[in-house]
């Protein structure tokens, strides 16, 4: 699956904190900035797969000033309705090491505007 990630905004799945992160590439090169909800700012590098897969270091700020950093390797599928969807594997570094799977989503029209 061959993805152009430059423009697009994706947000996680069924989450109404307001964080959105808007999406740049440069041939394989990716990279967002995110903010909303409990983020104060947000970070990601990485690179792109030829199928699509983004292989991303992360940092934030969260509002009460925990800095968070971690890597993701995201994975994405076409959901049920055709819309674009990535299975992301993180995992967290530091005193607050963890790791799990979140879903994304993309944003489109109205919903991504102030991203």
């Amino acid at each position: 699956m061959r993805i152009d990630y430059d423009g697009r905004q994706f947000r996680k799945l069924e989450s109404a904190d307001g964080v959105v992160a808007r999406y740049h590439q440069s041939d394989d090169l990716v990279w967002a900035d995110f903010a909303g909800g409990p983020v104060r700012r947000g970070n990601v590098n990485g690179v792109c797969d030829p199928d699509g897969t983004l292989r991303l270091a992360y940092t934030m700020v969260l509002a009460d000033g925990e800095v968070i950093a971690g890597h993701t390797v995201n994975t994405p599928y076409t959901g049920p309705g055709g819309d674009l969807l990535i299975r992301e594997e993180w995992e967290r570094y530091g005193p607050h090491a963890q790791s799990g799977t979140s879903f994304l989503t993309e944003v489109t029209g109205e919903e991504g505007e102030d991203a």
